[in-house]
């Protein structure tokens, strides 16, 4: 017998905010086109081109000079724009019941508001990361066999310890778990990083040691979690695949071109090595022994979907520059946390709270009186900084000069000598390794 599926037509919003995800992520499509792509990506939805052409027009997102100039999401502008979509089908209500999620258009992307009201001090939410990319001192300590190389948790604090099931006194692992349940979740990304299981990973996490090269290991961390779960589950390797792609990203090229580099030329020569060890890594070892090696853990063929947004060099290069934009201050990349936008003046912020797993949860905690609808934000650098050291940092996330009210109100109050931590950031941007 067939089977239907119920259609159903769309509310106004429903309708309005996918449109807008749409629009941003495909700016030069006619009405046509996006039509015909509402119409595929909703498929239950009963929606004719003319209600499509009426909400396009009322939100200013028809292509052409007089919506743009209407439009400042579609303004020209001098500087390469983060790109962002919403997560199809997140459930906030897993962290949360106090927030929602809420796009805002191209320039700003997607970001958190309150939908009730929040009070100073209260705690919003906590979260696990997606993965975790240590600050290089806590990976040391992971490599030492004294941190769990799953959650970080110093070892002298766990009465028992489970070391990589791999190891053995002629072929070891360093990797050791604070306990079974750190060594269960560690088979989403450690098999694909252990020096045993899968050797051809080493001369990767060499060479991000080597360099502090945080992004590369958050994107190896990454790599590894969809290629395991790829192959193990193809449910949860989708809904990994969605929150993947749906982080803010701006490529390291685009990165180049913005003002927070100053005209100083990234060593692309160090991009080029990273991708070609990245690729030996997890997809064409070097060696013969190396092939079979990955070959016993990934059996199944990858596709041109998931080949190609790791393994080709472009969208390697957005790879990076999508961890940079999204990794929280301690290495972790978290998925409701990766929707927060910045502000010079943040009502709410991210602490390390959880005594057993200080560095890989995170606590949001308000820092004053939130008011329904109103937006959540963090401060992307530090506060306390004058207005033009917070503008130049500010450049590394791709949005240009800083114009908040605080910032409008400070920008006449002077600018100060170029200090040691300004000289390292122009360094660091130099090696494109910010």
């Amino acid at each position: 017998m067939a089977t239907s599926t119920a259609t159903v037509i769309p509310s106004e919003t429903d309708l309005k905010e996918a449109l807008i995800v749409l629009r941003a992520e495909n700016p030069t499509l006619g009405i046509a086109k996006l039509h015909a792509l509402l119409t595929s990506t909703h498929p239950t939805w009963v929606v004719s081109e003319k209600r499509t052409r009426k909400i396009l027009q009322s939100e200013g997102l028809v292509l052409g000079p007089a919506a743009a100039a209407k439009n400042p999401n579609f303004q020209k502008d001098a500087l390469p724009l983060p790109s962002s979509r919403v997560i199809e089908g997140l459930n906030v209500a897993k962290w949360t019941s106090t927030v929602e999620v809420r796009f805002f258009g191209r320039t700003k992307g997607k970001g958190l508001v309150a939908k009730e009201p929040i009070a100073e001090g209260d705690v919003l939410w906590q979260e696990d990361p997606f993965v975790l990319a240590p600050e290089m001192d806590i990976y040391d300590l992971q490599m030492s066999s004294v941190a769990c190389s799953y959650c970080s948790t110093p070892l002298h604090s766990a009465p028992i310890t489970t070391s990589c099931p791999a190891s053995s006194s002629g072929t070891p692992c360093p990797a050791k778990f604070c306990n079974r349940l750190c060594l269960a979740r560690s088979r989403r990304t450690h098999p694909l990083l252990c020096p045993v299981q899968n050797p051809a990973s080493t001369p990767l996490r060499t060479f991000a040691r080597q360099n502090q090269w945080q992004a590369l290991h958050a994107l190896s961390q990454c790599a590894a979690r969809i290629l395991l779960t790829h192959e193990q589950d193809e449910a949860a390797f989708r809904a990994d695949w969605e929150v993947f792609t749906s982080f803010a990203q701006l490529g390291m090229e685009e990165r180049a071109k913005g003002e927070w580099m100053k005209g100083v030329q990234p060593d692309r020569a160090m991009w080029a090595k990273a991708s070609s060890l990245f690729t030996q890594a997890f997809h064409e070892p070097a060696t013969v022994p190396d092939k079979k090696r990955l070959a016993r853990l990934l059996k199944k063929p990858l596709g041109k979907e998931i080949a190609d947004e790791f393994f080709e060099y472009d969208a390697f290069l957005r790879g990076l520059g999508r961890m940079s934009l999204n990794l929280e201050s301690h290495g972790g990349l978290y998925v409701l946390h990766s929707h927060l936008n910045h502000s010079c003046t943040p009502n709410i912020s991210v602490r390390h709270m959880d005594q057993r797993t200080a560095l890989s949860r995170i606590t949001v905690v308000a820092r004053r009186n939130i008011a329904p609808g109103e937006e959540l934000c963090i401060t992307y650098v530090d506060p306390g900084l004058p207005v033009e050291q917070r503008r130049r940092q500010l450049m590394e996330w791709g949005f240009g000069t800083c114009r908040c009210v605080r910032c409008v109100a400070e920008e006449g109050s002077g600018v100060g000598q170029a200090d040691a931590a300004e000289l390292e950031m122009e360094l660091k941007a130099g090696l494109g390794v910010m």
